[in-house]
């Protein structure tokens, strides 16, 4: 027999499933990494803070939460940078899921979104640089140099020093 998909209330799937570190479902009862709430609603720069702290530690599948829970919660005129975010943390996992191919595609078109914000970045967000360090580590990825990629090649810094 097939195994039920787990639904909220709202009847939408949700996979309640534990996750590891790199956002892979494990089996019902391990002992995962906690996941982010579907209805998280925190403000740009905590999410900002978060994402940040979530990519430090190597978890860019749990900073992808963060930044798409901000990017449903953005106006109209700062979504597409917000799923910028939210793509390159998506590239970042596939990286360290060993998923070259996935990971230079997603880095590439969130390098495109977040480059059309470099006019007036918001929330301190380093847009020019985030967008250049996305194509960089886009282009120096491939099956063969991917596991020679250290932590730190991995790891943007998401706001402007300073």
């Amino acid at each position: 027999m097939a195994e039920r998909r787990d639904r909220d209330q709202a009847g939408r799937p949700r996979n309640a499933r534990p996750r590891d570190e790199l956002g892979r479902p494990l089996p019902r009862g391990a002992q995962g990494m906690a996941t982010t709430p579907d209805d998280l609603h925190l403000s740009p720069t905590e999410s900002l803070a978060e994402a940040q702290r979530l990519l430090a530690a190597g978890h860019a599948f749990h900073a992808h939460e963060v930044l798409e829970a901000a990017w449903k919660d953005a106006p109209d005129e700062q979504r597409e940078l917000w799923r910028g975010l939210a793509q390159l943390a998506v590239g970042l996992t596939h990286a360290r899921r060993g998923n070259a191919t996935g990971a230079a595609r997603l880095l590439g078109r969130a390098a495109d979104r977040i480059a059309e914000y470099a006019g007036e970045p918001p929330y301190g967000i380093a847009v020019a640089e985030l967008a250049a360090w996305a194509r960089a580590l886009s282009a120096r990825i491939t099956p063969a140099t991917l596991p020679d990629l250290a932590d730190s090649d991995l790891t943007p810094r998401l706001l402007r020093a300073g």
